[in-house]
């Protein structure tokens, strides 16, 4: 049995949705559980009606909602040949008209709340329309709800997986779904509470659902379909001259994604490796292609990887009374991380000060500030890098360093890592006044 994850690229329109099918085709007589995330920039539209509702903006809400709908309705008109199947426009409806529906409520006092609410729409419009082309093209496939599977806390936006009770609704749930050859198709990225609630499991976190279906399922095998080759020592989009490693070891693989390797989601590995189920990154543009194996297997040596991290809020902390930062300051600033949630990716203690470097997502950065003030100085400096280089020599490291400040900096024997701004950029008015 093998599960396969389809993300936001690989489903962006209708050309794409059809190479997705004729992949799969290929796969006609393997147990396969297929895992999809929303269609091309979905999220990122909804996340405008999550904040416009927000904001009391319901007109606003609306016509972002509906721009959603229209472009699933384009592609669903490609697809089918300009005709929208009776199934599937009922299921595209009901999913549209559950958010109207909410939309007509006061908004709730917890913002991630609706966030989750409204933003699953995404997965669950993609993964209707996904099957149901997959049937018309005679590739028998089950609609699978992932949110009667994948049981979360109550924490929205970022669900914790409560793995005894997943465990148990996966093996009773599924295996009969394969019967007659049919393929399971479900969503990734969603969850549920157990009072009903639907959560999500963090921003791009269908690579994590398809890692927990297979370990559940005691997968043979895992594979990530995406636009690159396979797993990559940079970012293409930031880098030239990179290079394709054709394997990386499981503890290789969780420390570049937790340092903001885009290529896989930081929580997918620690599943995989549990029960050393392989992970292959693929490439949907050549799926003939070997691409990168993640295994127990361990190379013997690694080339520089790099991994850039955006967005990142470096907060400066120190106690109003003046007093050297302790261990019990430090537990009641993690106490309040926890709390909210926020991804710790660097920090410094100083005696007087402490240093915490976080993705700096939504308000929750200003919302951690807000919660220590009646006994901490807080300074936040905004719109700063986080570089990691694994395996760095000191030719990578000054070829990053151009043009940057450094504002923050540690070295571990394997991995480097600096947070950074860019330098400004000084120019002379005149060499006359230069001269004088």
């Amino acid at each position: 049995m093998q599960v396969f994850k389809f993300g936001g690229a690989s489903l962006r329109d209708a050309a794409a949705i059809r190479n997705v099918a004729t992949i799969l085709e290929k796969y006609q007589q393997e147990e396969l559980l297929v895992v999809v995330s929303a269609i091309g920039k979905t999220t990122n539209a909804l996340e405008k009606v999550a904040e416009a509702y927000h904001r009391g903006l319901v007109e606003e809400a609306r016509t972002h909602l509906y721009e959603v709908r229209d472009a699933h309705l384009i592609i669903v008109a490609e697809l089918f040949d300009g005709q929208l199947p009776e199934e599937l426009g009922a299921n595209l409806n009901d999913l549209i008209v559950s958010v109207e529906w909410a939309l007509e409520d006061p908004p709730n006092e917890n913002y991630d709340y609706d966030y989750d609410q409204i933003v699953s729409l995404g997965e669950l419009m993609s993964s209707h329309l996904v099957a149901a082309y997959l049937n018309h093209r005679e590739l028998t496939t089950r609609w699978l709800d992932a949110r009667d599977v994948i049981i979360t806390d109550n924490i929205y936006r970022e669900g914790w997986v409560q793995w005894p009770a997943t465990q148990e609704r996966a093996t009773k749930m599924i295996p009969p779904l394969f019967k007659d050859g049919a393929m399971v198709l479900t969503q990734g990225f969603i969850g549920s509470t157990t009072e009903n609630f639907t959560t999500t499991l963090g921003r791009e976190g269908s690579d994590y659902t398809a890692a927990i279906f297979s370990y559940c399922l005691d997968a043979e095998r895992m594979s990530i379909w995406k636009d690159v080759p396979g797993v990559l020592t940079a970012d293409p989009r930031k880098f030239d001259n990179v290079s394709k490693l054709d394997r990386l070891s499981y503890k290789e693989a969780i420390e570049m994604t937790y340092y903001g390797a885009k290529v896989i989601h930081p929580k997918t590995i620690k599943p995989l490796q549990n029960k050393n189920i392989p992970l292959y990154v693929r490439s949907f543009l050549e799926p003939d292609a070997s691409g990168t194996l993640v295994s127990s297997e361990v190379e013997e040596a690694y080339p520089p990887l790099v991994a850039i991290e955006d967005q990142q809020a470096l907060v400066h902390i120190s106690t109003r009374d003046f007093s050297f930062v302790a261990e019990h300051h430090i537990k009641e600033l993690f106490e309040q991380v926890t709390e909210l949630r926020l991804q710790v990716n660097m920090m410094q203690n100083r005696a007087i000060s402490f240093n915490m470097v976080f993705n700096d997502v939504d308000d929750k950065v200003d919302r951690f500030c807000q919660s220590i003030d009646a006994n901490y100085k807080t300074m936040i400096d905004r719109d700063l890098e986080l570089i990691t280089v694994r395996h760095y020599t000191p030719e990578v490291v000054e070829s990053l360093r151009k043009g940057k400040i450094v504002k923050l900096e540690a070295r571990l024997p394997a991995t480097l890592q600096m947070v950074v701004k860019d330098a400004p950029v000084m120019s002379r008015k005149s060499s006359d006044r230069i001269s004088q």
